[in-house]
């Protein structure tokens, strides 16, 4: 088998042991109604094609639901060489380094606004990324002493946002999406990039970030970069200050954000020309 073709670990190497997790809206409370479960649970195991298949784990979730753990072998093979992975299309910088950039670049502090929209309650993402104290070890980006945050937290309406982004002149937006129940991280999404394009040119760098989100989903989405989960700090930093701050001592231009015309820095909200 070629080095590029591998199967599933569990108990030994390649034997195509995997473990699975679902909820399942049938009840788990008398012993007639346990077994009818488990049996429901081997039926969608033996259709998602493993064999042989236990039952681990079963926990009723109130009156109606059932949680299962379920392992099996799977007979399917990865290729490696047909993995796709999406390279980071800038440099990761130092805080000094970002700073640096960002004083030679624009002249003034970098403005960011940031919050949680629609009816999303869970500031930590936004939180993670804006406040000093960060996480993973590295500070949020109130630590960068060339970058304004503006952080509005929670349950934020588009228009509000669209407002305060006008009044900051911000050069960049940054939403967290949490709440991914019926995709509503892509309808916030669009919804936000929507009323930036309808209020004309020019407009901020729109970032949305969280763990549901597709990083090939931004021109789908109409936002200039998407950050998934185990984003840090200083990845969203450098990633402003490559695509806002024009290159200074020879080191590259940075790609032109969206509607942005080449050799120049992404536009601030409400600024003139």
């Amino acid at each position: 088998m070629s080095a590029n073709i591998v199967r599933p670990y569990g108990d030994t190497t390649g034997d195509g042991r995997i473990q699975v997790s679902f909820t399942l809206p049938v009840p788990f409370g008398t012993p007639a109604q346990k077994a009818r479960a488990e049996g429901a649970a081997m039926q969608l195991a033996a259709k998602m094609g493993l064999e042989p298949a236990m039952v681990v784990h079963a926990k009723g979730m109130g009156p109606d639901y059932t949680f299962f753990i379920v392992y099996g072998r799977v007979s399917h093979l990865v290729d490696l060489s047909a993995v796709t992975v999406a390279e980071r299309e800038f440099p990761l910088l130092s805080p000094a380094e970002v700073n640096l950039r960002i004083r030679s670049g624009l002249g003034r502090k970098l403005v960011v606004v940031g919050a949680c929209i629609g009816t999303d309650a869970h500031t930590v993402g936004i939180d993670a990324i804006l406040n000093v104290k960060g996480h993973s070890g590295e500070k949020g980006l109130e630590y960068y002493r060339e970058i304004k945050v503006v952080n509005l937290g929670a349950q934020v309406a588009v228009p509000d946002l669209l407002a305060r982004a006008h009044a900051e002149r911000a050069d960049a937006v940054l939403v967290s999406q949490v709440v991914t129940q019926r995709d509503a991280h892509i309808s916030n999404a669009r919804e936000m990039a929507s009323a930036f394009a309808a209020a004309g040119p020019p407009r901020p760098l729109l970032v949305v970030g969280g763990p549901r989100f597709d990083p090939a989903m931004a021109a789908g989405l109409g936002v200039d970069k998407i950050f998934g989960r185990g984003t840090t700090p200083g990845e969203v930093a450098s990633y402003l200050a490559y695509a806002l701050a024009p290159a200074q001592d020879g080191v590259r231009a940075p790609t032109p954000a969206a509607g942005v015309p080449a050799g120049t820095s992404a536009p601030q909200v409400g600024a003139t020309a």
